[in-house]
């Protein structure tokens, strides 16, 4: 028991070190999305610890464990409704309540018909699908007539991204920041009561050791999209497969690059990837948005079939309601220059991706 227990602890160790190292190599981005796991496996081990007797010196490893629970668990609180938060209340002056859904649909996944009624249940003011190529654009066709308004970003690379509305698209735009084949959506939208809009959706690259060697790409996709986002003088939502934690220091950099606030905070981790293992489940579909639009629901919907669970937002407008401007934070001259240094390594990584993706 005593090795078990000396192995978990200096595996613990090495685990929560990695992230601290300021490297984009996989090995030291992917133990960052385990965090709420790792202080899970803290307290098993502490546990485990109780019950060995013949060690004198045990309790020097069960106070280091102790500072490491405490060390992870100061983040975690954040996201968890023990941290103390300032409910809004909605005036006659905001918007009518919208929602929307956002999926990453998984590009292999034929079970179309499935989230066809995810859809149709939920009902929806607007949604967006990832990873969703030509048979998921043709799949989804029959809801068109429900949601008149659309933007299509049709891949075969496991980025195409789908959007579908009731609300009224005044302008739609594709970027590409960093690669040909990794595109964001920027969508300007007006509600039947007036109020003005932007949807942005994003889905970069994972550092993993099946896909990026690196986090260059996700992360200067990301603090590119943030530098936008910063200068829309509209009420604005980001939404999508982040393939990030929003404790991680690139997701750091763009909530205060682009003066957006995180909802999660004070309400839940809202996990959704693997939707297959709860206990292996990373929240890594982030949302951020500005201080004029007030969050009533996030929550994940019920499986249907990808290896995402889909994110369900209620949320409304305000212009009038400045309670949550203190919420947001701005990076320091520091901050934003090492994400300039992030979006340019970003731009030169070269990505190994295929034209038309198959299933491993």
């Amino acid at each position: 028991m005593w090795i078990i227990y000396m192995t978990l602890t200096i595996l613990l160790l090495v685990i929560t070190i990695l992230p601290k190292i300021k490297h984009s190599h996989w090995i030291f981005r992917v133990p960052e999305f385990a965090k709420i796991q790792v202080t899970y496996f803290i307290i098993f081990t502490f546990l485990l610890g109780l019950m060995i007797q013949s060690k004198e010196y045990v309790w020097y490893y069960q106070g280091f464990l102790l500072a490491l629970f405490v060390y992870h668990g100061q983040t975690l609180v954040r996201y968890t409704p023990l941290y103390p938060v300032k409910k809004h209340r909605q005036l006659h002056k905001s918007s009518d309540k919208l929602h929307f859904i956002s999926a990453n649909v998984y590009q292999f996944n034929k079970e179309y018909e499935r989230f066809s009624s995810l859809v149709k249940k939920h009902n929806p003011d607007f949604f967006m699908t990832m990873e969703s190529n030509s048979d998921w654009e043709t799949a989804l066709r029959p809801l068109e007539k429900e949601y008149p308004y659309q933007h299509k970003v049709t891949l075969e690379n496991t980025y195409g991204m789908h959007f579908y509305s009731r609300v009224i698209i005044k302008e739609a735009r594709t970027h590409y920041f960093v690669a040909d084949d990794i595109p964001s959506i920027e969508i300007h939208m007006k509600t039947a009561d007036g109020f003005s809009f932007v949807f942005f959706g994003v889905h970069p690259p994972p550092p993993s050791p099946t896909e990026e060697e690196t986090s260059k790409e996700r992360d200067g996709d990301l603090l590119s999209a943030a530098k936008r986002i910063k200068d829309i003088r509209k009420p604005v939502i980001v939404a999508g497969d982040f393939n990030n934690v929003a404790w991680s220091r690139s997701s750091v950099l763009f909530r205060k690059t682009s003066h957006l606030i995180d909802p999660r905070v004070g309400h839940s981790f809202v996990s959704t990837f693997h939707a297959k293992y709860r206990l292996l489940r990373f929240p890594i579909d982030l949302m951020f948005h500005s201080e004029d639009i007030f969050i009533r629901q996030l929550k994940t919907l019920e499986s249907f079939g990808s290896d995402h669970l889909p994110v369900y937002c209620e949320f409304f407008i305000d212009h009038h309601n400045d309670e949550q401007e203190e919420l947001i934070e701005r990076a320091t001259a520091e901050e934003k220059a090492e994400a300039e240094i992030m979006i340019e390594e970003g731009k030169k990584e070269d990505g190994e991706r295929e034209t038309v993706a198959t299933e491993d």
